[in-house]
């Protein structure tokens, strides 16, 4: 069976669980980093949804791992570029609150779809094999 027909297990939806809320600390740690430390900290912020974006797709196996984990970034990123009642914002004017939403999202996505995955067992579908 492929695997957009097989039932989702109990520990496969535990792990994707797991995995957002990952991403979403992720997020909120690296929306403290960036403006904290500039040019290092916003690397660091960039390399960590990077990481978690390509780690999970090889821990699960799927790009759905990555995808769920970028998701959980992008909720807790989203929420706090809000504003507060008092007026107050997790995220600076400068440039580099722009360069960690663009491409942060740019990375998570690359991360996410880009790595080739192994293909499942079966027979060759290279003629004269």
């Amino acid at each position: 069976m492929s695997g957009m027909t097989t039932p989702i297990s109990a520990a496969r939806l535990a792990a994707y669980l797991g995995l957002f809320v990952l991403g979403a600390a992720t997020g909120f740690a690296g929306a403290l980093t960036q403006g904290g430390w500039f040019p290092g900290g916003l690397s660091l912020a960039l390399l960590a949804v990077a990481g978690l974006s390509y780690g999970a797709v090889t821990a699960t196996g799927t790009r759905a791992g990555g995808a769920v984990a970028a998701g959980g970034w992008l909720a807790a990123v989203m929420l706090m570029t809000s504003s507060r009642p008092e007026g107050d914002f997790f995220f600076g004017a400068g440039i580099s609150s722009w360069v960690f939403l663009l491409g942060g999202m740019a990375l998570a996505v690359m991360c996410a779809t880009v790595p080739k995955l192994p293909q499942p067992d079966g027979p060759s579908v290279r003629l004269g094999k």
